[in-house]
């Protein structure tokens, strides 16, 4: 199996592959997706997490997180909601080091119990009783 971090996956994606891209970023469609439609929106300089990302590359990537939402919703009118997300160290499940922010289309029934969204990523913590 190739190492997708030698050399960097996300340092050679061919500009063909870019959905949208501004100085900083780009964003393409997921090879492995979660839902159809999910994008990834992917700083150009080789950071390897969010929270090394330059305050500019944030704004960038936050650009083009908005301009992909509205992409998908031409593309699909039944994506009534989203998931956006990034891992941040192999403890939390990255396994490309190259920072990378997933935007996860959601359709209504698209699981049995979407409440807690994100906090699956613990799937014990997912589902919980709110306090009174």
């Amino acid at each position: 199996m190739r190492d997708p971090n030698n050399p960097c996956l996300f340092c050679n994606v061919p500009s063909s592959e870019y959905i949208f891209e501004n100085n900083l970023a780009f964003s393409t469609f997921d090879s492995y997706p979660v839902s159809k439609h999910h994008a990834l929106i992917i700083p150009k300089r080789h950071v390897e997490n969010y929270f090394d990302m330059s305050e500019e590359e944030i704004l960038s990537c936050n650009k083009l997180i908005k301009k992909m939402r509205n992409k998908i919703q031409e593309l699909d009118p039944t994506v009534d909601g989203f998931n956006i997300g990034t891992n941040s160290g192999k403890e939390a499940g990255q396994s490309i080091m190259h920072c990378h922010i997933h935007l996860i289309p959601r359709r209504k029934n698209d699981v049995d119990n979407p409440q807690g969204g994100v906090r699956g990523v613990i799937p014990s913590k997912q589902h919980y009783q709110r306090k009174k």
